[in-house]
């Protein structure tokens, strides 16, 4: 598969603590139907870390059965190199046409100890990975110098960079681009940071968003991959307010959490304990933002 346009990462809802099958494959088909260029199943947004190997391997399944033909990205981060072994085994079993990979972990890393796992774990791959950088969940940091070791491992063939400070975007993206082979696609995350991303040369834009509304998410990344910063960037003014709800909360699953139970696609409680989605005057502020920005499902 090509890293390139809109990847959109979907929740993993659940109903009474177990995978809410029927919600996840609306998810999955309402994604398909939007003409996503990728899904990424298992992501931070899916709660990969909060599930065990056979609810993983469900949720691949479905993800896989219900995407037609649109390529499917697996999270496969885990603690033990031996558990992510395995996992990239059920994702390549269930069909996905890529893996996505973050160092996770409870002792803190290494940069020689990362390099070993994505060393070991490419050398048992037959689909590409993307490498997932996301301090913000991983507590890690890649130098790029790491990165650059690391791109240059087999199967490697794209970066998920987090949200460079505003306004240094194209630096970040020219400096990197500079150390890792040119067929290695650069990502960008954090999604109020997108169109800036790809205005200044990502390939790809790993979205939260865009896995609950992709029909929102889409415009930014045509406008901005076909030369048109403007409106790439007017596109995702006009989503502020819910960038706003981003900041405001902590991040973005629980924002998106919440949407997806107001707006009834998933239960109201969908995420894994201890993780909720919010209450009180947090949820009032939700609805008030889907009813400003008119998001419906």
């Amino acid at each position: 598969m090509e890293f390139t346009g809109l990847s959109a990462f979907p929740l993993t809802p659940l109903v009474d603590e177990k995978l809410d099958e029927a919600a996840y494959i609306r998810l999955i088909e309402r994604l398909r139907t939007a003409g996503v260029d990728s899904i990424g199943a298992l992501g931070s947004t899916g709660c990969y870390a909060y599930f065990n190997r056979t609810e993983r391997a469900t949720a691949l399944r479905l993800a896989t059965e219900y995407s037609g033909a649109v390529p499917v990205i697996a999270g496969i981060g885990a603690v033990r190199t031996r558990d992510v072994l395995g996992l990239a085994e059920d994702a390549q079993k269930a069909g996905v046409s890529a893996v996505l990979l973050a160092p996770v972990s409870y002792q803190p890393l290494s940069e020689e100890e990362v390099f070993t796992l994505f060393e070991t774990v490419t050398r048992e791959l037959s689909v590409p990975l993307c490498v997932y950088d996301n301090p913000a969940t991983t507590h890690f940091t890649f130098s790029d110098t790491l990165l650059a070791r690391i791109a240059q491992l087999p199967h490697v063939a794209s970066i998920k960079i987090p949200p460079p400070p505003a306004g240094s975007a194209r630096q970040r993206v020219e400096t990197l681009r500079a150390q890792i082979p040119s067929s290695v696609t650069l990502g960008v995350s954090g999604d109020a940071s997108a169109a800036e991303g790809l205005n200044a040369g990502c390939d790809i834009w790993y979205s939260v968003t865009a896995g609950l509304f992709p029909e929102v998410a889409l415009p930014v990344v045509r406008a901005a991959l076909a030369g048109d910063a403007a409106q790439a960037d007017a596109q995702s003014t006009a989503l502020k307010p819910l960038w706003t709800l981003f900041y405001r909360y902590g991040g973005s699953l629980r924002v998106i959490a919440t949407i997806a139970g107001l707006l009834g696609v998933t239960a109201p409680a969908c995420l894994p304990a201890p993780l909720s989605t919010l209450h009180g005057d947090a949820r009032r502020d939700v609805a008030d933002v889907i009813a400003q920005l008119g998001l419906n499902l």
